[in-house]
């Protein structure tokens, strides 16, 4: 199928606490509920996937608010949910040994039903590594580490007692059951858009890439990764190209956006209040249609107050999604 008949499709993150958007609810079992009536309006709204963080403190400083736990809210989801698919945006290999990372994965996509999709970076938050002990490394060894942890999984994934000696990990023939549900095994998604590193072990490992940036700095990207997989035999074409898109809020009227931008950012970090954008469902289908000319086929979505309003979450569906068409 090549990217023109590639239909585009849409995920939502989950609010979960990190960006600061659950500290109008102060009990944290009804914070979960709301986090699901999130995914449960995305799945009804006819929105491919759901997606989390995968961090443990609050930005755009820690502060002593929840932040669910990426990898048991996913299973919890699961759980919670039928149809729609759920990711992580994505997973930091260092944070979980890869091989127990492997096995987590098979046992949530097996209680899924062949639902998860796996994502993985090489993580950036040095205040996470240091305040839960981690030893966070300097850039060219955790990029060492990453294409590693990345070989280990699928080891995991594929072999029956697989054995395996890298510099950083090594496998001792692991039993892996239950095997995940899905064949030959989940979709691994690896974000990041490092050009030596990253995209290559996207050409070599991953089912799915996902890059920031301006439409200029995605169409550069998506050339590199051509390259790589020209490479390496892979074809580009099978690779899903994402990108997210965060701090959204949705308004009827060009007109409303100055006094909601007022009411929606009273409250806000500074960090988070500058890059929300705030628009009509055809001007923010506009923006998105840049990406897809840019060569994007897949959008993950921030909506801005997800879990005080998953009315935004099936308005995003009903009427930006359909105005978003492939190149």
């Amino acid at each position: 199928m090549t990217s023109a008949e590639r239909p585009i499709r849409f995920g939502v993150f989950v609010p979960q606490g990190w960006r600061m958007d659950l500290t109008e609810i102060a009990d944290p079992a009804e914070q979960y509920e709301a986090m699901a009536r999130v995914a449960q309006t995305a799945e009804s709204a006819g929105f491919d996937s759901v997606w989390l963080y995968d961090h443990f403190h609050t930005i755009p400083e820690p502060t002593l608010e929840s932040t669910f736990e990426c990898w048991s809210t996913t299973a919890a989801l699961a759980r919670d949910t039928r149809r729609v698919k759920i990711g992580q945006m994505v997973t930091c290999f260092g944070y979980r040994y890869p091989s127990v990372l492997a096995k987590m994965a098979s046992t949530v996509d097996a209680l899924s039903h062949g639902r998860l999709i796996v994502g993985l970076g090489a993580g950036w938050y040095a205040d996470e590594w240091h305040a839960y002990g981690l030893r966070f490394p300097e850039t060219r060894e955790r990029m060492a580490m990453f294409r590693e942890a990345c070989e280990v999984i699928h080891h995991m994934w594929s072999e029956d007692q697989p054995t395996f000696e890298g510099r950083y990990y090594r496998l001792n023939r692991p039993i892996n059951r239950p095997r995940a549900i899905q064949s030959p095994h989940p979709p691994l998604w690896i974000g990041g858009g490092g050009e030596q590193v990253t995209l290559r072990l996207v050409a070599r490992w991953g089912d799915a890439c996902n890059i920031g940036g301006t439409p200029e700095q995605i169409r550069h990207k998506l050339d590199v990764l051509r390259q790589h997989c020209a490479d390496l035999g892979r074809d580009f074409q099978s690779i899903v190209r994402s990108t997210a898109v965060e701090e959204v809020y949705l308004v009827a009227r060009e007109s409303e956006v100055g006094p909601t931008r007022d009411r929606v950012t009273r409250g806000m970090p500074a960090a988070l209040a500058t890059g929300l954008m705030i628009g009509t469902p055809a001007a923010i289908a506009a923006h998105l249609q840049d990406r897809v000319d840019a060569g994007v086929d897949y959008f993950v979505v921030y909506l801005r107050r997800a879990a005080y309003e998953p009315d935004q979450v099936e308005w995003f569906g009903r009427e930006v999604v359909p105005l978003v068409h492939p190149s």
